[in-house]
């Protein structure tokens, strides 16, 4: 080995030496606040996205003859099912159910209940009435041409189609959710209508 380069291995030993230490604690603690840090940023839970939007503004007629639109409905919760009269099961299963939840809220209860064709051609005002007579008095059914008609089923994300059928004999495949809106008209979420109706009385009294 050169003297030279033993002199330099002396040399950097020596300054190796000379450097501080740091205590075993202090080590730790920067180790610990770092772990801490990484657990924290990493647990941060993303900001939960927005419900998709539901409903709209609308301009129907209902089976009293009278114009109906979404302001008629502010102040209070309500309910939106969209259906048919001619619907085999069930539409008035649906609104049967509906029926007995508005009955246990009792008749004062300041919640209201929309019911919208999605077969116009067959279920005018009048059709609408004699079948609503069936149910509850606080449900109000609408109908309108498809003009008007159409953009509230695409508002609700609803799916209507008619199927196969011959002359004024078809079904209508249809969205069969119920969709409970707040005070101010706007989506809360789908509502189950199908358990006991006191259950489901009580969810809808936590939003009068």
């Amino acid at each position: 080995m050169s003297k030279s380069f033993a002199k330099s291995s002396q040399k950097s030993r020596a300054k190796g030496q000379n450097l501080p230490k740091l205590p075993i604690a202090a080590i730790g603690a920067v180790f610990l606040a770092a772990f801490v840090a990484l657990v924290a940023f990493t647990s941060q839970k993303p900001p939960a996205p927005p419900a998709s939007a539901i409903g709209g503004p609308f301009q129907l007629t209902a089976h009293n003859g009278s114009t109906v639109t979404e302001k008629d409905f502010l102040g209070r919760p309500f309910l939106v099912f969209f259906g048919y009269t001619h619907c085999p099961d069930v539409c008035h299963t649906t609104l049967f159910e509906i029926s007995e939840i508005l009955g246990a809220l009792g008749p004062q209860a300041k919640i209201g209940a929309l019911f919208v064709t999605v077969d116009p051609e067959r279920d005018t005002p009048d059709v609408i009435k004699d079948y609503l007579s069936n149910f509850d008095p606080r449900i109000v059914g609408v109908s309108g041409d498809r003009a008007a008609l159409d953009p509230v089923l695409k508002e609700y994300r609803i799916y209507a189609k008619k199927a196969p059928g011959n002359g004024e004999d078809y079904a209508v495949d249809h969205t069969t959710v119920v969709y409970l809106m707040d005070k101010n008209g706007r989506f809360v979420s789908a509502f189950n209508v199908a358990r006991k109706p006191a259950e489901a009385a009580r969810e809808l009294e936590r939003h009068l």
